[in-house]
Parts: structure tokens; sequence; C-alpha cells
């Protein structure tokens, strides 16, 4: 599960950077916080 937890967290920060470099900032910040939340190396929401 941490594993797929891991992969996901890496497709929305990926997707996050990208929308950045299509000047979509509002978008991509959030992409990018919602990754580092779902991510299991950081702040993980399914660890509480």
């Amino acid at each position: 599960m941490a594993f797929l937890l891991w992969i996901l967290a890496v497709v929305l920060v990926v997707a996050g950077i990208l929308a950045l470099f299509r000047r979509q900032i509002l978008w991509g910040v959030v992409l990018i916080v919602v990754g580092l939340l779902v991510g299991p190396g950081g702040v993980s929401i399914f660890n509480v």
C-alpha cells in the first residue's frame, strides 16, 4: 500500500510541476501540496 501511495504522490507532484510550467500556478501548487500530503515519506494523511 505504501508503494502505491508513493507512486500516486510522485504522479501528483510531477503533474503539479507541469502545471506550473504551463502557467497554471494555483492548480500546480494544489497538486504539489496534495502530492506531499499523500506521500508516505512526508505528512501522510492516511497514517493519522
